[in-house]
């Protein structure tokens, strides 16, 4: 599909009657009915409205036409050839939908917004708030807050010329507002007010724009916002509805413009654009019209010209193309998904135009960085590898000539690998002024004179420090948590154990004071979300330390199928979700056990997403194994789960099929109903604490009604948090604090017992 201009049209007349909301009507067409839903809003009074078709895969499809006048409503939309006008009489729209030459009767009626889920199932705020109460405040040095509030004041940036800091701060009422300081003068002005919904990112455009993203309740269909550093100026650059925006480059060569890509034209298939931050004007770079082999990643180089992309073929493979005189694409590298083999960067240290920072495992095992030559294909020179992890990435410097600075890597903590003599001299100042943390440069200037430094380590939240190069001064900017005492914190210990089938499996151990001085304690076995690629990482954790205060050690487990440790090891883990995989956590918790550290009774397991699906999977694979389990926008019904997918998931369902199971092959569904938890409720035989948000785009609110529904009926009591402004996790402060409010109770609720009375050995 080409661009589809969203047109709104005028209100000439008033209309006694209101025609925004959402208005339902279904089509008969040569005996098959096609249910459709026109979304009608009105801002500055101007109409405008998109159309659902649910049964045709397209939703919040923008109308180019809409209007109102002498009640009667005419939208059009123009590619498709549609065509419909009909008169309002109270809630009801008679009228005629045109199509080319087709005219078909559509009678809509108006909808009240229905809350997701089933509205019946979460539990009252009467009952979570009983349920915290196990758990009371006064009993501890810190509170819930103290963790999971969120800072003071976060998030700072330079201006591109360093004349200005941006940083968010939270007022009274929890919001938390952008603001711009001038570094010169000390004036301070509010260029972003946070409303109902979170500013979930921003940063400087230029000098004197700042962009940012919002979304509606956690939905994660993301819009694109800007504003001058005075706060005036204020555009939404992108209002489609229904529609998702991604920031692919800022262009820090063009000041006016950025490039975004954006499923307006199809919502599973995403497309660039080159966007006007002053006016929101747009420029659709390149067309993205096969939904069933869709390019999935694009490659611009700093002044914003399109060198290549990688598209999917036939569902599981990739192809990397790339154009050598800048028009003509071709195949480059036909890869398998399962292949790493990106372009981290252009080369603009030489004059040739083909070199190129790749990253790729195509010749080993771990990810390596290689310098490449696009043009002819071959690696011109090895760059950095390490024999136990993969390669992460590279930085380079634009103020020195795109110098190579540093290679970096995760293994039981991040390293960073100096290669120029510049960032040499960096990095060995920082580190010797500050030589127990782990640090990372998250912005500079433009003429490097200024960097802002994060300071983090296990036992600190983390610290901002502003280094002036030209002084060569460190200056304290900001202690996110300074409430959070240093000393009063846990370790995080990096462990390592074999799996019962021999493999090498990392993780992390965090240990109260009571398990460092001997005492056995309650563990919380805390499975990652993802799972594929993703890991676990040594650092300040606001959940481990909670437990930590409250005498849980954490377990964490960086099962077969994580990323970080080369291919091998993350594709054991595919086809073995809820199976191997789940044996790798429980090898860890035995592992944990066998130190002497936790009781072996009092395990209870809790994660989110994937996390949350291993919770419901542990409690029905080992169903004496956990105390309890809490279980956070988990997946229940792998099934169901596939069913739910996002329209921009769609087109990688094979790959998911891949890493999960294929129900198509009746070996591999028997084994999604083997690991699917929803058809074992009968084998939970534990408390189990659901927590969801009812606007969550990756895993369905669904997924949560079905276990809550199955074990309610068979009678047992299962606490259900739901929050309907909030999406996959929440965003929201006062959400976050009621979360663990609850968990903390529920908790103490089940292993209480072994709190007040620790096991000694």
């Amino acid at each position: 599909m080409s661009t589809v201009l969203l047109f709104v049209g005028f209100l000439p007349q008033a209309n006694a009657q209101d025609i925004t909301g959402a208005w339902e009507g279904t089509l008969t067409a040569q005996g098959a009915e096609i249910p459709l839903t026109f979304h009608i809003t009105k801002s500055d009074n101007v109409l405008s409205s998109t159309m659902d078709s649910p049964s045709q895969g397209a939703m919040a499809i923008p109308m180019d036409v809409t209007t109102f006048v002498n009640d009667t409503l005419t939208i059009q939309f123009n590619q498709a050839g549609i065509k419909y006008i009909g008169t309002m009489s109270k809630d009801k729209v008679t009228g005629t939908f045109h199509q080319g030459s087709n005219e078909l009767a559509l009678t809509l009626n108006k909808t009240v917004k229905t809350l997701p889920g089933n509205t019946a199932l979460p539990s009252s705020q009467e009952e979570l708030d009983k349920l915290a109460s196990y758990s009371p405040i006064k009993s501890y040095k810190y509170s819930v807050a103290d963790y999971f509030a969120k800072p003071n004041a976060s998030a700072f940036n330079f201006s591109p010329n360093g004349t200005y800091l941006s940083y968010k701060e939270k007022d009274a009422n929890k919001k938390n507002h952008v603001y711009v300081k001038n570094l010169e003068t000390e004036a301070v002005t509010r260029v972003i007010e946070e409303k109902e919904e979170l500013i979930r990112g921003f940063g400087w455009a230029n000098d004197n724009r700042l962009i940012y993203i919002m979304d509606k309740g956690g939905n994660e269909d993301y819009h694109l916002y800007a504003v001058d550093l005075d706060g005036t100026n204020q555009k939404e650059l992108t209002p489609f509805e229904g529609v998702k925006v991604n920031i692919l480059s800022n262009l820090k060569e063009d000041k006016d413009h950025m490039i975004i890509s954006m499923n307006q034209n199809n919502l599973q298939i995403f497309e660039p654009y080159k966007i006007n931050i002053v006016t929101g004007e747009l420029e659709q770079l390149y067309n993205n019209e096969d939904a069933a082999n869709p390019i999935n990643g694009y490659d611009f180089d700093k002044d914003g010209n399109l060198r290549g992309f990688t598209k999917l073929r036939n569902g599981v493979n990739m192809d990397l193309y790339y154009t050598t005189d800048g028009k003509n694409f071709e195949v480059l590298k036909a890869l398998s998904w399962k292949d790493t083999f990106s372009i981290s960067s252009f080369n603009y240290a030489t004059e040739y135009p083909h070199d190129a920072y790749v990253i790729s495992n195509l010749e080993s095992d771990k990810v390596q960085i290689y310098l490449y030559d696009l043009k002819e294909d071959k690696v011109i020179k090895k760059l950095f590898s390490n024999d136990n992890y993969d390669a992460a990435g590279l930085s380079l410097s634009r103020h020195r000539g795109y110098e190579l600075d540093y290679f970096s890597y995760e293994g039981e903590k991040r390293v960073v690998v100096p290669q120029s003599a510049y960032y040499k001299k960096l990095h060995q100042k920082i580190t010797k002024k500050f030589p127990n943390y782990s640090y990372s440069i998250v912005d500079n200037t433009d003429d490097e004179s200024k960097y802002l430094i994060f300071l983090q380590s296990d036992k600190l939240y983390g610290t901002y420090y502003a280094y002036d190069a030209k002084k060569d001064e460190f200056q304290l900017l900001y202690n996110l948590m300074p409430n959070l005492n240093e000393t009063d914190m846990a370790e995080m210990r990096p462990i390592s154990f074999k799996s019962r089938d021999g493999k090498t499996i990392h993780g992390y151990i965090t240990l109260p004071k009571e398990a460092v001085n001997g005492n056995k304690v309650p563990v919380i076995v805390n499975p990652h979300g993802g799972p594929q690629g993703i890991r676990d990482s040594w650092g300040f954790n606001p959940e481990a330390q909670l437990f930590a205060s409250r005498g849980y050690a954490t377990l964490q487990v960086n099962f077969r199928i994580s990323g970080g440790y080369g291919r091998e090891f993350l594709e054991s883990g595919f086809k073995q979700i809820g199976r191997k995989a789940m044996d790798d956590v429980e090898d860890g918790l035995q592992y944990v056990i066998d130190q002497g550290w936790v009781d072996k009774d009092n395990a209870a397991i809790y994660g989110g997403s994937h996390g949350g699906y291993a919770v419901l999977r542990g409690l029905t694979k080992t169903p004496d194994l956990y105390a309890c389990g809490v279980d956070y926008v988990g997946v229940s019904n792998i099934f169901t789960f596939f069913d739910s997918f996002p329209e921009y998931w769609k087109p990688y369902k094979e790959i998911v099929k891949q890493i999960w199971y294929d129900a198509d092959i009746p070996e591999e569904k028997a084994i999604m109903e083997e690991v699917s938890p929803v058809f074992h409720i009968d084998k939970i035989k534990k408390p189990l604490l659901v927590v969801q948000g009812a606007n969550d785009p990756r895993v369905n609110i669904d997924e949560s009604d079905q276990i809550v529904n199955g074990l309610r009926a068979k009678g047992v009591d299962v606490p259900y948090m739901v929050k309907y402004d909030e999406g996959h996790g929440f965003g929201k402060e006062e959400n976050r604090i009621a979360l663990y409010e609850a968990m903390m109770g529920f908790y103490a609720k089940h292993l209480k017992e072994n709190l007040e009375q620790p096991i000694k050995d």
